[in-house]
Order: structure tokens, then C-alpha cells, then sequence
């Protein structure tokens, strides 16, 4: 009976053996995080109101939790304001019985997979799309670490550099028989210096922008997967209850319960289809947005270290106008374009 119902587009089941782990995709422990989130957070139960027509509500529609209130000259009964509390208590209450509900069956559908009584639903085309984005997450972030950690590097050889210059010119006044040698030190130290201040420009532009691919449209994605997970794990947990009533008698009882079960599934298999579509849609428009933008930036590091190590200032500097990138102005107090981090 269930067979059309149950049906699994390009979607599978697959059983859970042993170990608990399905085929051979790799676990993820972020279902048992988002359902030990949930679990803590409970229901929302800051936005209850009721529904005109069931305890006399305005007429809007909605009857005014907070500070309004009715005129002196109101008509409405004296024990109106018990009858609309003990409604929200009611509404309240429904709302916790639900999420108590769907936390239970989701912990127990999680359980049976992990101990190999049950089975769960996987694209496995977009399983490995997502275990791709998250390796590709991870080594990004050691990027984005060791590119900071370059610009800080930098930084400090800067620093360096100028105190140095400011030495060697400060003896190249004071020591007449030495005045050429320190007075050409001095002038090579500050065109370091201002090639330095370039290739950090240009290594800082590289690493903001991993960065904000990182931190922003990566988790933005991940934070879509998460929501999908979280949908598939709930899809199975009452495609289980419905496969477990429709193996049971049909009787009066039951067939009520099985109808309920039936529409509760459907609207959980909606959510989890639309999850799926917009993970797959996400996924497909990082990695072009991903491509576009490591091309322009892999270009940007290449140019901009391959001339500063080259001595070509020139270079150098059309590197930055080519990418639009612009230094502070002379006498800021620090060449940091490690503020912009």
C-alpha cells in the first residue's frame, strides 16, 4: 500500500549494518549536534497568539498578548481574560507536546541507525557532494590561517626594515667617513619597505576575500546542509512510523491514526524535498562562485610575490592597479593593512 507513497525520487534507503554506518559514506557527528540543539532549546514560546473565532479574537485576528488594552467601555465579559489565558496555556502546551513528539521519534530513529536497526534515506550523489565541501571547507581555513599568519610575518619585517633605515640614515649624518655606505643602506631599506607595503597590500586583499568565502558563503551553504540533515532525519523518523502502523491490524482506531500519520509524513517529505533541491542549488552555485573568485585571487599572489622577490617594483604595482587595490595614503600612522583583516 505504502509502496507509491514511500517512493524515493532519486533517493534511497540504505539499511544500517553493523557498525551503524551506511554503505560506506562517512558518519557526520552534526546530527547529533543539531538534535542535542534542540533538545536544550525547546519550543519557541515567545510568538503564541490564537486565531480569531476561538476565544473571541480582535479583529485581526489575533487576540494582543502584550501591554494594549480595551477601553473602560468594553462589553467583553469579566471572565474573558481568564478564558483567553487559559487558551495561550492551552496553545502553549500543544506546542510542547509537538516539538516533545518530534524529538522523540527523531531521537529514536537516530538511535536505530547508529546501532543498526533501521535504515536512512541518502542521495548519495549529494552525500559526497557535501563531505567534498566540507574537506574543501577545512583546507581553505589552514589557508586562511597560514595567509594570516604570512601578513603578520610581513608585518613585523616592515617594522623592522624601517627602524632600520631610520638608524642608518641617522649615522650617515654622524659618521662623515662612513656617510656613502650608510646613506645607500638607508635608501635601500626604504624601498624595501615600500615594496613590502605593497606585496602586504596585495597578500591582505588575498587573504579577505578566503576569508569572506570561508566564513560566509561556505557556512552560508553548510548552514542550508544542516537544515537538510536535520529534515532527513525527521522524513525517516515518521516514514518509520508510517510503515510500522500500516504493518499493524486495521481496524476503527487505527485507521484514524493512519491517516494522521499519513499527512504528517507528506509534510515532512515536502520540507525534506525542498531542503534537497535548495542544498543541491547552493552547492552548484558555490562552486562556480568559488572558481571565479580563487582564479582572481590565486592570480593576484602570484603576480604580487613573484615581483616584490624579483625586485621589480613595477610590476609590483601594476599588480595592484590591475586588481583595484588601493594603499593607505603616505604618513598613515601604520602601513597596516593588517587593520583591514
Amino acid at each position: 500500500m505504502t509502496d507509491g507513497i514511500l517512493g524515493k525520487a532519486a533517493t534511497m534507503e540504505i539499511p544500517i549494518h553493523g557498525n551503524g554506518e551506511a554503505g560506506q559514506l562517512p558518519e557526520d557527528d552534526g546530527l547529533e549536534q543539531d538534535l542535542q540543539q534542540v533538545m536544550v532549546s525547546g519550543p519557541n514560546l515567545n510568538e503564541t497568539s490564537i486565531v480569531s473565532g476561538g476565544y473571541g479574537g480582535s479583529g485581526d485576528g489575533l487576540i494582543p498578548t502584550g501591554s494594549g488594552r480595551h477601553p473602560s467601555h468594553s462589553t467583553t465579559p469579566a471572565g474573558a481574560g481568564d478564558e483567553v489565558a487559559r487558551g495561550i496555556a492551552g496553545e502553549k502546551f500543544d506546542i510542547v507536546k509537538k516539538w516533545g513528539i518530534n524529538t522523540y521519534k527523531c531521537t529514536k530513529q537516530l538511535l536505530s541507525e547508529r546501532f543498526g536497526r533501521g535504515s536512512r534515506t541518502v542521495d548519495l550523489e549529494l552525500e559526497l557532494q557535501i563531505e567534498l565541501l566540507r574537506e574543501t571547507k577545512r583546507k581553505y581555513e589552514s589557508v586562511l590561517q597560514l595567509g594570516r599568519a604570512l601578513t603578520a610575518h610581513l608585518y613585523s619585517l616592515l617594522q623592522t626594515q624601517h627602524a632600520l633605515g631610520d638608524a642608518f640614515a641617522d649615522l650617515s649624518q654622524k659618521s662623515p667617513e662612513l656617510q656613502e655606505e650608510f646613506g645607500y643602506n638607508a635608501e635601500t631599506q626604504k624601498l624595501l619597505c615600500k615594496n613590502g607595503e605593497t606585496l602586504l597590500g596585495a597578500v591582505n586583499f588575498f587573504v579577505s576575500s578566503i576569508n569572506t568565502l570561508v566564513t560566509k558563503t561556505m557556512e552560508d551553504t553548510l548552514m542550508t546542509v544542516k537544515q537538510y540533515e536535520a529534515a532527513r532525519l525527521e522524513y525517516d523518523a515518521y516514514r518509520t512510523d508510517l510503515e510500522e502502523l500500516s504493518l499493524g491490524p486495521r481496524d476503527a482506531g487505527t485507521r484514524g491514526r493512519l491517516e494522521s500519520a499519513q499527512a504528517t509524513f507528506q509534510a515532512h517529505r515536502d520540507k525534506y524535498e525542498k531542503l534537497r533541491g535548495d542544498v543541491a542549488i547552493k552547492l552548484k552555485f558555490l562552486e562556480e562562485n568559488k572558481i571565479k573568485v580563487m582564479h582572481k585571487q590565486l592570480l593576484l599572489f602570484h603576480n604580487a610575490v613573484s615581483a616584490y622577490f624579483a625586485g621589480n617594483q613595477k610590476q609590483l604595482e601594476q599588480t595592484l592597479q590591475q586588481f583595484n587595490i588601493k594603499l593607505r595614503p603616505p604618513g598613515a600612522e601604520k602601513p597596516s593593512w593588517l587593520e583591514e583583516q
